[in-house]
This record gives C-alpha cells, sequence and structure tokens, in this order.
C-alpha cells in the first residue's frame, strides 16, 4: 500500500449514522421555528461539527439556538443510535485488511468523543478502534473544512500529511482533506461523486475501498 496511514470520517463511512442524525437535526430546528427539510440538513450540515449549525441559523436568520440545543440534540440522537444503527456494510471486512497488511488507521471525526463511542459500541466498531486511534473536533479549534482535526490526527500518529490518505462522504471532509494536503476518496454510498470534487477517486461499496488504496 502506497499510503501509510488510512484516516476515516466516521458518520456515513464506518457507522449509517446520517440519516439518523439528519432526520433528527431538520425535525429539531423545524420545531424550533427554523424549516429545515432532511435535504437541507444533509447539504448544510453533513460532516459538520454542531458548532456549524448554530453558526448558519445564526447568520441566516440572526437568532440564537437554545443553550441547551446540543445537549437536546445529541440525546435525541443518541436514542435513535441505540435503536437503529448499524456499522456501514463492509467495514469490518476493510479494517481486517489492513490489519492483515499492517497498515495503521484512525477515525478522524466532527463529531465528539461521546458520538463515536455510543456509535462504535452499538455496531461493535469499538472492537477496532482503540481510544489512541480516536480524534474528534473537540480535539482541535476548527472543524472540517478547516484542516486542522486531520493534521492534528497525523501528528498524533507520526505519519506525514502527504503519507496520509482520507476516507470521506460530505463535501467539507473532502475540502479539509485537501486542505491538510492529503489524497481523499469520496464515498458516494449517499452523497453524488460531483459534491465531492477534488477526491482522487470515488466508491459506493466499501469492499471497492483496498484496491483503491494499492
Amino acid at each position: 500500500m502506497r499510503y501509510e496511514l488510512v484516516i476515516f470520517d466516521n458518520d456515513g463511512v464506518l457507522v449509517d449514522s446520517e440519516p439518523v442524525s439528519n432526520t433528527i437535526l431538520a425535525g429539531y430546528l423545524t420545531e424550533l421555528g427554523h424549516p429545515t427539510s432532511y435535504e437541507d440538513s444533509l447539504r448544510d450540515y453533513m460532516g459538520a461539527a454542531v458548532h456549524r449549525v448554530h453558526d448558519l441559523v445564526k447568520e441566516r436568520t440572526g437568532q440564537l439556538l437554545p443553550d441547551d440545543f446540543d445537549e437536546t440534540f445529541h440525546a435525541r440522537v443518541f436514542a435513535a443510535f441505540e435503536r437503529e444503527l448499524a456499522a456501514v456494510a463492509g467495514t469490518t471486512e476493510v479494517l481486517g485488511k489492513l490489519v492483515a497488511d499492517g497498515v495503521p488507521y484512525c477515525v478522524a471525526s466532527s463529531g465528539s468523543h461521546e458520538r463515536i463511542r455510543v456509535g462504535h459500541r452499538k455496531t461493535g466498531l469499538d472492537l477496532w478502534f482503540r481510544e489512541d486511534i480516536v480524534f474528534s473536533a473537540q480535539d482541535v479549534g476548527r472543524g472540517k473544512p478547516a484542516p486542522d482535526l486531520f493534521l492534528y490526527a497525523a501528528e498524533r500518529m507520526g505519519v506525514a500529511p502527504e503519507r496520509c490518505v482520507v476516507v470521506e462522504d460530505s463535501p467539507l471532509g473532502v475540502r479539509a482533506a485537501l486542505a491538510a494536503g492529503m489524497d481523499v476518496y469520496g464515498f458516494t454510498a449517499m452523497t453524488p461523486a460531483d459534491r465531492l470534487s477534488g477526491a482522487r477517486g470515488y466508491f459506493d461499496d466499501m469492499a471497492q475501498l483496498p484496491e483503491l488504496l494499492m
């Protein structure tokens, strides 16, 4: 493999959480008087840290979301995760191949550490991701599309950015990876390839990923 580190996004790449969380986010924003469809939520917030929700609502309406917005939103999402979250099909096979080939990997997610862990415990991916290879936007000052999170993950893993490859499914994540000077492959199971422009390649089935990385 030509890369020394594979950096996975989490939501939508490792765990099939984007439909769940964006359905809840759209409903909650609408409930608060900010009409938002599921498609709106995917377009505006997929791949972003929750502070982007606050920023866009304030920018567009001049209003602040409630002080307990994050707490309420996350509680609803975590409850839904416990009911219905699953790993993306083929994920454990890809991780198993990386382990067998001796290729280091980690996760770098816009979600909080708690969100990552709740999802991983529910899907069994906690068996594949030790605490020291889990990185969150909480760890850096700026989330995606800034490159900070990916650069932080590479530094902690001891690999130069140009030797890293990122697996992403959101436009914000692709932009962040490119800004970090890393190759990126776009997972198109939910996001059309034309919204992930700049990626080195595209795939819609996890079984295709190992060949792309060779």
